[in-house]
């Protein structure tokens, strides 16, 4: 869960929690090759900076990610 709004209903000013001198270098392929990419900061690799994050353990049975069209398709989806 991600709440865009603190306890009084007011947005947070998402920009100031991005941290511009966070980032990582992944692994990436494209058309075969493999590649270095880096990735500067996003959702979660650094503009969530200075955020409480709580993490919480649950059944794997809840977490039925949607990845593409077809996983829709699924009967944890119907």
């Amino acid at each position: 869960m991600c709440a865009i709004r603190d306890y009084e209903g007011k947005p947070f000013d998402l920009p100031k929690f991005v941290d511009p001198k966070t980032g990582f270098i992944s692994n990436k392929s494209k058309d075969g090759k493999e590649l270095l990419a880096l990735e500067l900061p996003g959702l979660w690799n650094g503009a969530m900076s200075r955020w409480n994050t709580i993490f919480v353990e649950v059944p794997v049975s809840t977490f039925n990610p949607v990845k593409t069209v077809n996983d829709l398709l699924r009967e944890q989806h119907q």
